[in-house]
């Protein structure tokens, strides 16, 4: 047997060995048991955080400021 096809069966085996640790952790979760935990999920008063238009706005604000900043810089007479 010549040195490449050996390192070939190496490689070969280390990547079984690594694929069957991965499928054992994916099936270790899936029989996780059931604590039926209840989360409750109210927000109070930092609800406006989550509306995407808040996001976009402040986006829209930041760049705005950005581009005054970086053209502060201009010749002024």
């Amino acid at each position: 047997m010549t040195r490449a096809n050996l390192l070939t069966k190496i490689q070969f085996f280390t990547l079984a060995i690594i694929a069957n640790f991965a499928t054992i952790l994916v099936k270790a979760q899936e029989g996780a048991a059931d604590l039926n935990v209840d989360v409750d999920v109210d927000k109070g008063g930092a609800a406006w955080m989550s509306n995407p238009l808040v996001w976009v706005i402040g986006a829209l604000v930041l760049i705005v400021i950005i581009a005054l900043v970086a053209r502060g810089g201009g010749n002024r007479e």
